[in-house]
């Protein structure tokens, strides 16, 4: 009979067998560990004491919500100051004061920027419509922004505001620079103007006649001209009511008369107000002719 083997079988292993082979496992890894620290030589005592106290100064200044400091305390002394700074898309901020403003955050170094609190500071100057800043290290700040564009010039009682195309204000008007925009005039002028603007464009022998776009009870658009002569359009389709204007000036001079005000905002008729003076001299003559009329009849009677 041929001679048993017998069978080693390790999944009849108890749970407290494996469980020892994993803990004396351990236990040589940890013994490993051990031997290599001891290798390693002991740091003096007065590397413990700059280590035990820095850390403790950098935890008490961080706990105290001065993380900011923190980072520039480690960051500036390995060349992370911040040294340079590029601006470029400003024409109408100064390089100075966007400095001011990016320093104003309060950082000193790159790592300590916080680089989405120094845009929304940068966006909220009068002129920056969109601002992005770049880090470069070690020190250099790159700095781009986009300037809002100045559209018109909006009057209200006496205050006049440089506003964009949206009707936001940007700053107000207390130069002699942009003279050129057009003035609007009243509520609701700043916020309708890019509009009727844009249209008049379609009259451009009218344009630049005009002198300001005044909103009358945020519903239509008077007209002023040069000249005095006020154009006063419809609420509907304005700017075709201007084109009549401009066809029977063509047509008539109407513009170059003694009027005060062109009424076109009546679809079926046209009002012509004259000046006082032309008014003045119109009466008189009616009364002349009127005169002239009695004396006729008297040296003719029927």
């Amino acid at each position: 009979m041929p001679p048993v083997r017998q069978r080693h079988d390790h999944s009849d292993m108890r749970p407290a067998g494996r469980l020892a082979m994993r803990v004396q496992i351990a236990l040589r890894r940890v013994s490993g560990y051990a031997r290599r620290l001891q290798a390693l030589p002991l740091p003096s005592f007065s590397v413990l004491a700059t280590v035990v106290l820095g850390s403790s100064a950098l935890y008490g200044m961080s706990s105290g919500g001065h993380t900011t400091k923190v980072i520039d305390t480690l960051a500036e002394p390995v060349g992370f100051a911040i040294d340079r700074v590029d601006v470029t898309g400003a024409s109408e901020t100064s390089q100075i004061d966007i400095l001011q403003t990016v320093y104003g955050v309060g950082a000193q170094t790159l790592p300590a920027l916080n680089v989405d609190a120094a845009r929304i500071a940068l966006e909220a100057m009068p002129w920056i419509e969109t601002a992005s800043i770049s880090k470069v290290y070690p020190g250099q700040l790159l700095v781009e922004v986009v300037e809002k564009q100045p559209f018109a010039i909006w009057q209200r009682g006496q205050d006049l505001t440089i506003i964009d195309r949206h009707g936001v204000p940007i700053v107000p008007f207390a130069t002699t620079r942009y003279t050129e925009l057009p003035l609007v005039v009243g509520v609701g002028a700043d916020t309708a103007a890019a509009d009727l603007l844009d249209q008049i464009e379609l009259v451009p022998e009218l344009k630049p006649r005009i002198r300001a776009y005044v909103r009358i009870g945020e519903r239509r658009w008077d007209l002023r001209l040069d000249n005095g002569v006020t154009v006063r359009l419809p609420e509907e389709n304005p700017v075709e009511a201007a084109a009549e204007v401009v066809r029977m000036d063509r047509s008539y001079g109407l513009l170059a008369r003694d009027i005060a005000a062109v009424d076109m905002r009546l679809p079926d008729r046209i009002t012509i107000k004259l000046t006082p003076e032309a008014k003045q001299r119109r009466d008189d003559a009616a009364a002349e002719r009127a005169k002239l009329a009695r004396q006729a009849k008297r040296g003719n009677p029927a």
